[in-house]
Formats: C-alpha cells, sequence, structure tokens
C-alpha cells in the first residue's frame, strides 16, 4: 500500500433530522457518530422538492467563535443579519461568514415551490480570533474559479489545485480546501493536500471509488479520509457521472466548548456568550 494515498477511514451517512423552523435535512458531522473532523464542527445537507420541508428557513438566530460556510447546489437562500447586510446565495455561489465576537443573522429560502438543495459547513474559529468583528465573503458562480483536468471539472471555492488554480475564499486560519468536483469517465481525480490536514469528501450524485483500497462511497455519504499528501478518486459506473465534495483543512488542536450557536474554548466563555446575547451585547 502506498501510504501517501489517503484511504476511506470512516463512512457515515448521517442523521436525519430537522433545524431552524423545521427545515428538513441530514446532519453528518456533529452527531453521536461522528462528533466533529478538527476544525470541522458540523456538515448538513439540507434538501427537498417539498415547500413544507423548507419553507420556514433559519429565521434570526446568533452565532459566535466560528464561521459557517453556505453552499448552494439547487435553488435559492436569502440570508440577513444585525450589521445590514443582505443577500442571495444561488445555485454554486458560496457564503462564508465569520461570525467572530457575534452576529444574528438569518436564511430564507428565496421560493415557494420547487427543488431547495444545499450544504452547510461550520468551521472553528482559533482562540486568537473568536472575538474577531464578523466578516463575509460571498461569491455567485460567475465569480468562483473553475478548472477542467482529465475530463473532471472542478469548482475551486477554496485552496489550490495540482494545476495551480486558486480558490476565490482567503482564509488564514485553517488554511482550507474546498474543492466541488465533476467526475467523468475514467480517468481518476488526484489532488495533493498537506499531510496533516484532516480531510473528507461528500458525494452529492453518483458512487465513488477512494483511494489504492478502492473503497466505494456512495450518493449523500460522507467519508473521513486517512491523513497523507494525496487525495485519488474515481468513478465507480464509466456509465454514471459523479460529483463530490473535497474539503481538507489543518486542525486547530484546541479545546472545544459549544453549545447551540455558540462555540467557544471553555464553558466560561459560553456562558459570558449567552449572556453577551441576552443583553444585546452582538
Amino acid at each position: 500500500m502506498n501510504n501517501s494515498i489517503r484511504e476511506l477511514a470512516f463512512v457515515t451517512s448521517g442523521q436525519i433530522g430537522s433545524d431552524g423552523d423545521g427545515v428538513k435535512l441530514t446532519r453528518l458531522i456533529g452527531t453521536a457518530d461522528l462528533d466533529m473532523i478538527d476544525p470541522f464542527l458540523l456538515f448538513d445537507s439540507f434538501e427537498s422538492d417539498q415547500a413544507n420541508d423548507y419553507i420556514g428557513g433559519f429565521p434570526s438566530h446568533p452565532h459566535r467563535g466560528f464561521e459557517t460556510v453556505t453552499y448552494m447546489i439547487n435553488g435559492k437562500v436569502r440570508h440577513k443579519d444585525s450589521m445590514g447586510n443582505e443577500g442571495v446565495i444561488e445555485p454554486n455561489g458560496v457564503q462564508w461568514m465569520t461570525a467572530g465576537k457575534g452576529v444574528v443573522h438569518s436564511e430564507m429560502p428565496e421560493q415557494q415551490h420547487g427543488l431547495l438543495r444545499g450544504l452547510q459547513l461550520w468551521v472553528n474559529l482559533p482562540k486568537t480570533h473568536k472575538m474577531t468583528e464578523p466578516a463575509y465573503q460571498e461569491f455567485d458562480e460567475s465569480k468562483i474559479s473553475t478548472e477542467t483536468t482529465n475530463g473532471h471539472t472542478l469548482n475551486i471555492v477554496a485552496g489550490k489545485t495540482n494545476l495551480g488554480t486558486q480558490g476565490v475564499i482567503h482564509n488564514e486560519h485553517v488554511q482550507p480546501t474546498y474543492l466541488d468536483v465533476f467526475l467523468t469517465g475514467t480517468e481518476p481525480f488526484e489532488q495533493t493536500l498537506e499531510e496533516n490536514h484532516n480531510a473528507f469528501i461528500y458525494v452529492i450524485s453518483g458512487e465513488v471509488s477512494v483511494g489504492i483500497n478502492q473503497a466505494k462511497l456512495g450518493e449523500r455519504q460522507l467519508g473521513v479520509l486517512t491523513k497523507g499528501k494525496q487525495v485519488r478518486v474515481e468513478v465507480t459506473n464509466t456509465n454514471k457521472d459523479s460529483r463530490f465534495l473535497l474539503v481538507a483543512a489543518k486542525p486547530l488542536n484546541e479545546p472545544v466548548a459549544r453549545s447551540g450557536p455558540f462555540v467557544m474554548n471553555s464553558h466560561k466563555e459560553l456562558r459570558q456568550a449567552f449572556d453577551d446575547f441576552s443583553n444585546n451585547r452582538f
């Protein structure tokens, strides 16, 4: 076995649940089976063509101490926040929000019917930046970097590909990689990562095989990868294309104290977060 090639270490289909005002979703990180993949705290997939499953959206709620990454596959979501920011995230668009010391925001569907499908990832902030000023990086599909290699098409949200294409997101805290890969044909997809970065793959559609062992990862499954320098992914059926996310980042290796919408380093800091929110100090 080539130890530089990352293999599948753990596979999960997540837990079905709901959040916000009854939005049905599948939680893949942040469960009893998979608590976190440092620095990734939570990963949700919400998907339905039934308006009752999503129309309530995510009304105003607070965050402190981490970043939220919203990436849309189908449909549109409008966000507003306590600082006066507002916008609409559309398919293949991304919003990377740094909650920092505190923000109150809402995420509501910008549609009454049809398919709504999106992904939200929570990325921890280091202790030194948990109380930084809130900030946004938001890009629509036209601004996302793209690349075609070996017949595969990539949307590069963050990080750098083997061919040198740079993603649009800037983040020095955890140096993330966030690639949306459309996998076609028989050629494998390969990507170099920092060896110490934690990484996972989430299959949006189709089925893929991972690593030298060619372990299978199916549609709507998340696979945690072993450490290593190289990621190698292939389609399992050459007559059917597949699409997946490859996400990686540098672990923070810091204590994590979290409760609901707040993620800090200690329970004392959590209590302060709740107190600050209750007393309108966000």
